[in-house]
């Protein structure tokens, strides 16, 4: 028998998909975004975007910006008790304005 894949991206048939109007590559603007520490920000994976991309379980979560990697933000995000770091790229997150 073959054995199912379980990679990254598996499971995430519908969570990553793209409304019509946001297909193809975001523009450069998306990958310029800064983000001060101690901002709310939303995790909206782009899925035509492989680097830095956050996995899947976090998509729609709200986090916090603690600092920078480099060209990527490090985001503590908490999920049930537990707090979990994310070092992802600014294509993937979105300002809270709400928070």
């Amino acid at each position: 028998m073959v054995v199912r894949s379980k990679g990254f991206r598996s499971k995430s048939r519908y969570k990553l998909l793209k409304e019509h109007r946001e297909k193809g590559m975001p523009p450069v603007t998306h990958a310029l975004r800064e983000f001060a520490e101690g901002d709310k920000v939303g995790i909206k994976i782009n899925a035509s975007i492989h680097k830095g991309m956050p996995h899947p379980r976090f998509q729609g979560l709200t986090g916090t910006v603690a600092g920078r990697q480099g060209t990527s933000f490090v985001v503590h995000v908490q999920v049930g008790g537990k707090m979990k770091t994310l070092v992802t790229r600014p294509e993937h997150l979105k300002l809270n304005t709400k928070a």
